[in-house]
């Protein structure tokens, strides 16, 4: 099969648009390329010579040879310091085309810019001692930035306590007018701050001991008075349960009497029954009342009469009257106050007696709730039963001593107890919530029926 070449279509190249359009210049844009690249560059790596290339150091690395002798520290500091930073790299020009303007304007600084007379002036003014409102906070902050790096310790040294450390305070702050957030806000616009401790670093969530002793009576090998006080508090504590489940039983079981079936639908029939009339019984005609065509109000309505100016002026004196004799009724008040100050004095000294009694009986509360644990969740904290040991179940040595109680379930209560976990309930079955569950309608199959021929 010959392979036919198509011919070149003739079109006209008038104008640059169908110039560039129609002309092939990609020849063109390869060689430019290659000729920045080269300038770029310089000439490629195959076309320059070995001397071009390579070169033999016959110089002496002084440098090198003060790293391989024994240097101090010091010594090998200075060195970096007058070699060049790697940083500057990126600075210096990576190209070995040159840069088209050779002269370029550069920005003055604003000192730069400013004339010699200005300069002059400005010299006077500083000896002067007439400084600027800028420049005299630059100079304030940088006495303080000073002050600050004086009395900044050195990395590693902890010499003051921040925490115990009070900060200065004015002496027109120490006023027992000001609260503490006024001072603190004050002090923290002036630059100085006052640190804060919060009360959840120094406070335990509760006064209890993580470990309480056990009672001497679960020993292996008991006192005899011991081990009776041990039965006696869980025979206590029996009892105490037994009670509250007679009490429970009294006023909930044996509250409501047992009544038959037959009994207790006669009693609702009743109930609901009352009231009505009964059939044998003649209702009393009272309804006559109601068939009064005259129907009279008992209240009718007040005519809206308007006041006199007599009236009027009548209600204005009383109002005055009444007035001046409430004042008169205060001040006589005021005056018989003065001689009952002894009564007075008693009653205060009442109230202060008992307002005294109800603060000791609120600081008992709040030691009491101390001790007990925070309510953190819907069930309620309940204490590990004591363990105990009957007489004959006593073995007397460690050996044959039978283990009791559980030191894992024992250490849990008592972070429970601490308020430190939340008391739970063991959850032996897993309520899941029931899932609807369908077909979608574009998932439906809809099998055809074979009909039989």
């Amino acid at each position: 099969m010959v392979d036919t070449v198509a011919k070149k279509r003739k079109v006209s190249k008038k104008t640059k648009k169908s110039w560039r359009k129609h002309v092939d210049t990609k020849d063109v844009d390869s060689f430019l390329d290659n000729e920045r690249l080269e300038e770029r560059l310089g000439t490629p790596f195959a076309q320059r010579k070995d001397e071009e290339l390579f070169a033999v150091d016959r110089t002496r690395d002084e440098s090198a040879l003060q790293e391989s002798s024994g240097l101090s520290k010091k010594q090998r500091r200075e060195l970096l310091k007058n070699t060049e930073p790697k940083c500057f790299a990126i600075l210096k020009p990576h190209t070995a085309v040159p840069d088209p303007i050779v002269k370029r304007n550069r920005v003055r600084t604003p000192e730069e810019r400013k004339s010699i007379i200005r300069k002059q002036k400005e010299a006077e003014r500083k000896l002067k001692g007439q400084l600027k409102l800028k420049e005299r906070v630059a100079i304030k902050n940088r006495l303080l930035a000073k002050e600050k790096r004086a009395n900044q310790p050195k990395r590693g040294e902890f010499k003051v306590d921040v925490w115990k450390k009070e900060p200065i305070v004015e002496a027109e702050l120490k006023s027992e007018w000001l609260t503490n957030d006024t001072v603190r806000h004050t002090l923290a616009n002036t630059g100085k701050k006052r640190k804060r401790v919060p009360e959840s670093l120094h406070k335990k969530p509760s006064v209890l001991p993580a470990v309480n002793a056990p009672h001497p009576g679960t020993s292996y090998n008991p006192s005899f008075k011991d081990h009776q006080e041990l039965l006696a508090q869980v025979a206590a504590e029996e009892v105490k349960l037994m009670k509250e489940e007679e009490h429970l039983n009294r006023v909930t079981n044996k509250m409501f009497r047992k009544v038959t079936a037959k009994q207790k639908d006669a009693d609702n029939l009743t109930e609901m029954s009352e009231g009505l009339p009964l059939p044998n019984q003649k209702q009393d005609d009272d309804s006559d009342e109601d068939n009064d065509p005259n129907v009279r109000s008992i209240n009718p309505p007040a005519l809206n009469v308007k006041k006199t100016l007599v009236q009027r002026r009548k209600q204005k004196e009383q109002r005055k009257l009444q007035q001046q004799r409430l004042k008169q009724k205060i001040e006589k008040k005021k005056v018989a106050d003065i001689y009952h100050l002894n009564h007075l004095g008693k009653q205060i000294s009442k109230k202060e007696q008992k307002l005294g009694l109800l603060k000791e009986k609120r600081e008992k509360i709040k030691a009491k709730k101390e001790l007990e644990p925070k309510v953190l969740s819907r069930h309620k904290f309940e204490p590990l039963e004591q363990e105990f040991l009957m007489g004959d179940e006593i073995a007397g040595n460690l050996r044959n001593t039978t283990p009791a109680g559980n030191l894992l379930k024992d250490r849990y209560k008592s972070l429970q107890q601490r308020s430190i976990v939340a008391p739970g309930a063991l959850q032996l079955k897993k309520t899941k919530s029931k899932v609807k569950r369908y077909i979608k309608a574009d998932h439906k199959i809809e099998l055809k029926k074979v009909t039989k021929k």
